[in-house]
């Protein structure tokens, strides 16, 4: 009998490999696509769910809307329509981005109810991906555009509870809150619109937070907080804003600027907590004013909660605060300062793990909240693999992502050039992986100028570095079925 070799069984495989496949088509992946697209990048682009819109179809609850303002959440190129709110609901975002996906033909290359399980790299630096029907499929690169707001994190409790426990992603509608008590635990922006929905419809809302946090209005002076520092400002902040053109107006007189000093270019962030520290004082007085202690972060330094309504509510009764849960006791909840209170309900608002359950271990590259790549995107050991949109970005990720997409389409073109890693690539020319998955957008928006202005340095390094390593492949690693045997095998 005679034995099939790897190369014989990738060849009965679906042949994709002159192509790239994006996983997600929900905001960030639509955008990456668009973006391949107009670059005249092949790619095939598929999605769990059975329609497209990633978290804002099958993640959000029906009240929701966005915190970020309309102007900078959209794609630069494609404008929210004029009728649309300052901040849209989760309908209104639906529909956006389906329209986006009609505007820019997207949806011939999208394929729904198609679940990734395994990817892996084979030989010749190609990429396995194995599918949840059996399929398989061989790719020149995967753009890994899954998300981060669906591995659900809950909290360890001690006791048990008579009530439901669940997360906020479970909740949809605020029917689930009506006329209970409820208990939502977290300080983010879900947490406090599902206990300001609980507010006006249940019999009580407490929130419980471990900390507090800067709260954030959406508005002032009737325009989102998320557009400042702007033109409305008073005139001394506008006199200070024009600090920001100094790292404009630099970039434009450095046409021989080396790819390692991009990230010493920052835009004033004490401008813009300046700004907000004032907005907030103004908006709602001192945190103790409301019987919360002062947080022990400083503003950008975490997410920030946007929600004008929790103190809002704190203010009428409506809310009541309190520190975090000890323990659970029947229809109790214990709390560290001592207190106690009923409930029916539990909702925690504890966030989310940053997970690619499709990758082998070699390749989960997470660290907390943190992605270990270079340029937010690249492996230096593996090519053809990408992660994106893993960060939290302080503002709208449309804006960020109409910057970023033309750019990583540029990336995979130089990649094309290269055997080696782009992340090879940025590593040996000064980049430091990420110890933050927060954003600052400006500093974003200042390096990619940088980067376009210096990109044929940036392509002549790459040569330079590829030249040093002309042996580079990527590492295949086995199947998941062997895996799983071996796994199997050692219990």
């Amino acid at each position: 009998m005679v034995k099939e070799s790897k190369s014989s069984k990738i060849q009965k495989m679906v042949d994709t490999a002159d192509r790239h496949l994006v996983i997600g088509a929900g905001f960030v992946g639509l955008g990456m696509a668009g973006a391949l697209k107009a670059a005249d990048i092949p790619y095939d682009q598929v999605d769990a769910s059975d329609d497209i819109g990633g978290n804002w179809y099958h993640g959000v609850y029906e009240t929701a809307h966005i915190i970020s303002s309309r102007k900078i959440t959209q794609f630069t190129h494609f404008p929210m329509p004029d009728d649309y709110p300052d901040f849209p609901s989760a309908q209104n975002m639906r529909d956006y981005l389906n329209a986006f996906a009609d505007r820019f033909d997207l949806r011939e290359n999208i394929q729904l109810n198609r679940t990734v399980s395994y990817v892996r790299p084979v030989e010749n630096n190609l990429w396995e991906v194995s599918f949840a029907d059996g399929e398989q499929r061989i790719y020149k690169g995967v753009v890994m555009c899954n998300g981060h707001h669906w591995c659900k994190r809950f909290p360890k409790f001690e006791g048990k509870f008579h009530g439901e426990i669940i997360h906020s992603k479970d909740y949809k509608h605020p029917d689930q809150l009506r006329g209970k008590r409820v208990l939502v635990i977290g300080a983010g922006n879900s947490a406090c619109d599902i206990a300001a929905e609980a507010a006006r419809i249940g019999a009580k809302s407490v929130l419980s937070m471990r900390e507090s946090v800067w709260f954030i209005p959406k508005t002032f002076a009737g325009i989102p907080v998320a557009d400042f520092p702007g033109d409305k400002l008073p005139k001394w902040l506008q006199r200070l804003k024009s600090l920001e053109s100094i790292g404009e107006t630099f970039s434009r007189h450095v046409a021989g600027v080396s790819i390692t000093d991009v990230p010493k270019l920052r835009s004033p962030q004490w401008l813009a907590r300046l700004t907000v520290y004032a907005i907030i004082r103004l908006s709602f007085g001192s945190h103790e004013d409301y019987g919360l202690t002062k947080p022990k972060h400083r503003l950008f330094e975490k997410h920030p909660t946007v929600n004008s309504e929790v103190p809002y509510y704190l203010k009428h009764g409506r809310i009541t605060a309190k520190p975090a849960v000890k323990r659970l006791d029947g229809w109790e909840v214990e709390f560290v300062d001592g207190s106690r209170e009923a409930f029916d309900l539990i909702v925690c608002a504890t966030g989310y793990y940053m997970a690619y359950p499709f990758l082998p271990p070699e390749l989960q590259r997470v660290e907390g909240s943190v992605v270990k790549c270079y340029a937010d995107s690249f492996l230096d050991d593996y090519k053809g693999l990408y992660y994106i949109g893993w960060s939290q970005i302080r503002g709208g990720v449309g804006s960020v992502i109409a910057a970023y997409a033309p750019m990583f389409s540029r990336y995979l073109k130089l990649q094309d050039e290269i055997n080696v890693p782009l992340g090879l690539v940025f590593k040996e020319i000064g980049y430091q992986l990420p110890t933050t998955h927060l954003v600052d957008t400006q500093v974003l928006f200042n390096q990619l100028k940088l980067t376009n202005l210096a990109f044929d340095q940036l392509v002549k390094k790459a040569h330079q570095i590829d030249a040093q390593h002309p042996n580079f492949s990527n590492q295949p690693l086995p199947p998941l079925q062997s895996i799983q045997q071996t796994q199997l095998l050692v219990r």
